[in-house]
């Protein structure tokens, strides 16, 4: 069953660390900040998402990559990562509900987690079903580490 595996908060860049549990509104993750507004963050880009198996799959290859060293405010469990979509629904147990918007596309601050600083092998036009998801919340609430999490469409 997939569920919420870490929730990752910073004051703006990467490294975002792990808390226990978090406020999930409009315009993101109470706590949250970014440093570069014109990329990140918005109603449009409110949660970025990744999944722990594609991280675990990026350190066998060799990449210093580890759960919110690339800026994901969640990493899941369980997520079939190659189905999702634009318009996919994301619920989580206690109530917070996402749609994912877009792919994410990788910037310089997150080189230091990849082999040779090669952010495009999380680039979705060159490896489909690698790249992080940004997301808009449709309901608000509180999200904690270990919700179960339901994929509706």
């Amino acid at each position: 069953m997939a569920h919420v595996f870490q929730i990752n908060l910073s004051n703006g860049g990467v490294p975002k660390l792990a808390v226990p549990f978090v406020l999930v509104h409009a315009w993101g993750l109470e706590g949250d900040a970014h440093r570069e507004l014109r990329h990140h963050g918005g109603e449009e880009r409110a949660v970025c998402l990744y999944a722990l198996e594609r991280i675990l799959d990026l350190q066998a290859e060799g990449h210093p990559i580890y759960p919110g060293s690339i800026g994901e405010n969640l990493t899941l469990f369980g997520v079939d990562w190659n189905r999702l979509r634009t318009g996919t629904i994301l619920r989580f147990q206690a109530g917070v509900e996402i749609e994912l918007t877009r792919p994410t596309t990788p910037c310089h601050t997150i080189a230091a987690s990849f082999k040779d600083g090669a952010i495009e092998r999380v680039l979705h036009e060159r490896h489909p079903g690698w790249s992080r998801w940004y997301a808009r919340v449709l309901r608000e609430g509180e999200l904690r580490v270990g919700e179960t999490v339901y994929m509706l469409t």
